[in-house]
C-alpha cells in the first residue's frame, strides 16, 4: 500500500480482515500502520488492530490498551469506532452489562457522524448481548436497512436476521427462527459473501432438524459436505442426523 494514497474506507478494511484468522488480520493491520501517516487513518486502523488482537486468547488487555491510546475527542467517527470496539471487546470478555451502554453510545455517536455502517454493526451486537431487548435492537436494524441501496450496508441484513433467528432458537421457538434464518439466506444470496451463504444454509438445516424435518436438513448438510468435506460443523450435524461419522463411513 502506498503511503496515504488509498483511503481508509470499508472496502480496504474488508480486504485487510480475515475473520477466520485473527493473527493474520493483526499482521495486516500492523503492516498498514507502518505505511500510513495520516492521524485519522491511523486511528481507524488501530481500532481494527485492537479488534484483531482482542479476538485472540488472553490478549484483551493489549486490545484495551490500544483503544486507550486513541484520542477521539475531535472526531465523532473515531469516537464511534472506539466505543464500538470497546463494547465488542467488553462483550467478548463476558462483561455484558458493561458492553450494552458502550454499544448504545456507539449507535448514537455513529448516527451523529453519519456512519451508517457503524450504526448497523453496533445494533447487530446489541441484538446479541442485550438480553430481553433483542427484537427491539433488531427492529432498529431492519428499519435502518429499509431503503438502503449500498450492497456493503445491505449485507448487514444477514447478521441481523441470523442473530434474531438464534434468539428464537435459544427460546426453543424454531418455527419463528426458521423465518429469520431464511431471510438471512435470502439477503446472503443477494448481497453476501460466499461464507455467509454457506453459513446461512447450514443454519437453516440446523433449524430444520430442530423442527423434525430431518430429510430436508440432511439434504442440505450433504450438499454442504460435498463443497467442504472438512467443515467440522457440517460433520457434527451429519453425525447427529445419521448417527454415523462421515469419516467412519468412507
Amino acid at each position: 500500500m502506498d503511503d496515504d494514497l488509498r483511503p481508509i474506507d470499508q472496502k480496504l478494511l474488508d480486504a485487510l480482515w480475515d475473520f477466520s484468522d485473527a493473527t493474520a488480520s493483526e499482521n495486516r493491520f500492523t503492516g498498514a500502520l507502518a505505511v500510513v501517516a495520516d492521524d485519522a487513518a491511523r486511528a481507524i486502523l488501530v481500532t481494527q488492530l485492537a479488534r484483531a488482537v482482542g479476538a485472540q486468547d488472553e490478549r484483551s488487555d493489549e486490545a484495551f490498551a490500544l483503544l486507550d491510546s486513541l484520542d477521539s475527542s475531535g472526531s465523532p467517527s473515531i469516537a464511534a469506532r472506539v466505543l464500538l470496539e470497546r463494547g465488542r471487546l467488553t462483550a467478548y470478555t463476558g462483561q455484558v452489562d458493561e458492553a450494552v451502554p458502550l454499544l448504545t453510545n456507539a449507535v448514537r455517536e455513529a448516527a451523529a457522524a453519519g456512519e451508517t455502517f457503524l450504526v448497523l454493526d453496533a445494533l447487530h451486537l446489541l441484538a446479541v448481548v442485550d438480553e430481553g431487548h433483542e427484537e427491539e435492537w433488531a427492529g432498529e436494524g431492519f428499519a435502518l436497512l429499509d431503503g438502503l441501496t449500498d450492497t456493503r450496508l445491505l449485507r448487514w441484513g444477514v447478521a441481523v436476521n441470523n442473530n434474531l433467528a438464534w434468539t428464537f432458537m435459544n427460546r426453543e421457538q424454531p418455527a419463528e427462527a426458521l423465518t429469520y434464518f431464511e431471510a438471512a439466506r435470502d439477503v446472503a444470496e443477494r448481497h453476501g459473501t460466499t461464507e455467509q451463504k454457506r453459513v446461512a444454509r447450514w443454519a437453516i438445516a440446523r433449524c430444520l432438524r430442530e423442527l423434525g424435518r430431518t430429510d430436508e436438513a440432511l439434504a442440505i448438510q450433504n450438499d454442504l459436505a460435498r463443497l467442504d468435506p472438512a467443515d467440522p460443523y457440517v460433520i457434527e450435524e451429519l453425525e447427529v442426523l445419521t448417527g454415523v461419522s462421515p469419516a467412519a463411513s468412507e
